[in-house]
């Protein structure tokens, strides 16, 4: 072998083993995504005979760790149960008092583990998020789906998912003359900042 085809060899290998290097780095990419309650909506819908009700609740905190590799996904979405509104003072006392119980029960809160799918760096992805939906008090296990958005300092999540929020012990206020759904829909768009870091600067910083 001559020296020449030795040097190219050389640095053929040293091309491939920095190669490997960015690989194992971008796969222990870590990213924060924080919630930008400005650029964040918490809407519902609930229908009766006469016309659909739509309202609205506001972000209080969030923030999430993803690891793309595991499918790791930790942190909280946190919404001011008490912010609820529908556009009629009645209808939104009744439901403080009545339903929600908000008094007693400030906050509505989504707790996720993990995701199924595979969330890309760039561009959009359709998943599924698992995790603790919590009101009223209790924890219920649910699996939502999300479409998610990714750029390198930005991320959007559209997530929509159906609340039997009589089925789950809360009352539902149909009355003798007015009756509406048992369940209620939730569409959550999200947006925010992230964060990328790696694995092991994490682990070092704990």
């Amino acid at each position: 072998m001559t020296n020449t085809t030795t040097r190219w060899t050389s640095r053929g290998s040293a091309v491939l083993a920095l190669l490997t290097v960015m690989v194992v780095a971008a796969a222990a990419q870590q990213a924060t995504l924080q919630l930008d309650p400005a650029h964040t909506s918490v809407k519902f819908t609930l229908g009766d005979v006469l016309h659909t009700v739509h309202g609205t609740f506001q972000l209080k905190r969030g923030a999430l760790d993803l690891e793309p590799a595991s499918g790791k996904l930790v942190g909280d979405i946190v919404v001011d149960a008490q912010s609820g509104e529908s556009g009629s003072g009645m209808r939104d006392r009744k439901m403080h008092k009545e339903v929600l119980e908000s008094g007693s029960y400030p906050e509505i809160s989504f707790r996720p583990d993990r995701v199924e799918g595979t969330v890309a760096s760039q561009g959009k992805s359709s998943v599924k998020v698992h995790g603790m939906f919590r009101i009223h008090g209790v924890d219920r296990e649910v699996m939502v789906p999300a479409e998610v958005e990714m750029s390198a300092d930005h991320w959007t999540a559209a997530v929509h998912f159906t609340v039997p929020y009589a089925k789950w012990g809360m009352k539902n206020p149909s009355t003798l003359f007015l009756r509406v759904n048992d369940s209620v829909e939730i569409d959550l768009t999200a947006a925010g900042s992230v964060v990328q870091h790696s694995a092991a600067v994490r682990d070092s910083a704990q």
